[in-house]
């Protein structure tokens, strides 16, 4: 071999080492998925409230569904950055027209939106970062009907009223979320675990726990499906996921409580209801919710 052709042979072999290890770095960026924006609008669910074990004022933690949602859709294949705007106690009203939310009441390293309405400050961010932004979440509407609960007579006529002024108001709002992220992006819609099934264990109480199954599968669920879907957006059922509308006959065994229907142990497992009358989701709740809403994300 000439003395030309080793130097030739040596720079072949200079530039390989230098190109391979690049030529593996742009492999692997390739193959991993590029972070996007997840953003969360809605309620206390949104924020992930959950109380004390006692029944005391509890907290908003990272179990709520939308901090498990990141992780569950990681598994899809779907790198997202969390950015949360859900305020405890919001309503269909309230994250369209009230300005602000208590740091007390926004998630763990939620954004502030001091001078904004909640959905003003969705706005604000979407359309500053168009084309950044794979999924949007929506959990709002449960407050609009607590009122109801507490008169069996009067409960579905309540109801009813809440549901048209929900249907209006989350058709807006969907409309507002659509227009200012763009056509692509998918849009989730969340209804509620049925936590009044949980009354049929005290005392007077199956009248409205049978009447809340007619509220949520006939009235509300069907309102809030149609004002998601309305903008091209995805609706989840929670309320059918968690057992609701199983048959009240069919009867299982729960500690404390017993021999109890399945719909209620389910719900008495998964949500705070039964233990100490709050209405939020447990972890493993949130956790059901936020599999449901990767489950709507196309596997990579």
């Amino acid at each position: 071999m000439t003395h030309s052709r080793r130097i030739v042979l040596g720079l072949i072999a200079a530039l390989a080492l230098l190109i391979a290890p690049a030529a593996a770095q742009a492999a692997t960026t390739a193959a991993s998925p590029a972070t996007q924006y997840y953003v969360s609008l809605g309620d206390s669910y949104a924020s992930g409230y959950q109380p004390s074990p006692t029944g005391a004022v509890g907290s908003n933690s990272t179990a709520g569904f939308a901090y498990q949602t990141v992780t569950a859709a990681k598994k899809r294949g779907y790198r997202y950055k969390l950015v949360n705007f859900g305020c405890g106690g919001a309503t269909t009203t309230s994250i369209l027209k009230s300005v602000g939310c208590s740091k007390f009441l926004l998630g763990p390293h939620a954004t502030g939106y001091t001078k904004l309405t909640q959905i003003a400050a969705a706005e604000r961010f979407l359309r500053a970062h168009r084309g950044q932004v794979g999924l949007i979440t929506v959990s709002i509407g449960g407050n609009d009907v607590t009122s109801c609960v507490s008169n069996p007579s009067t409960a579905v006529t309540c109801v009813a009223k809440a549901t048209g002024t929900i249907k209006k108001n989350v058709t807006a709002l969907a409309k507002r979320l659509r227009a200012a992220a763009g056509p692509k992006v998918r849009i989730v819609g969340i209804t509620y675990p049925d936590v009044i099934l949980g009354l049929s264990l005290r005392p007077g109480g199956t009248s409205l726990a049978n009447l809340s199954v007619i509220a949520f599968r006939s009235l509300i669920n069907p309102a809030l499906r149609t004002a998601y879907t309305s903008v091209g957006g995805k609706f989840v059922d929670v309320t059918a996921a968690t057992g609701a509308y199983g048959p009240m006959t069919a009867t299982t065994t729960l500690a404390p409580y017993g021999v109890i229907p399945t719909p209620v142990a389910k719900v008495c497992t998964l949500t705070w209801f039964c233990a100490v009358g709050d209405i939020h989701a447990r972890a493993p709740g949130y956790a059901l919710i936020a599999n449901l809403i990767a489950e709507t994300l196309p596997k990579k």
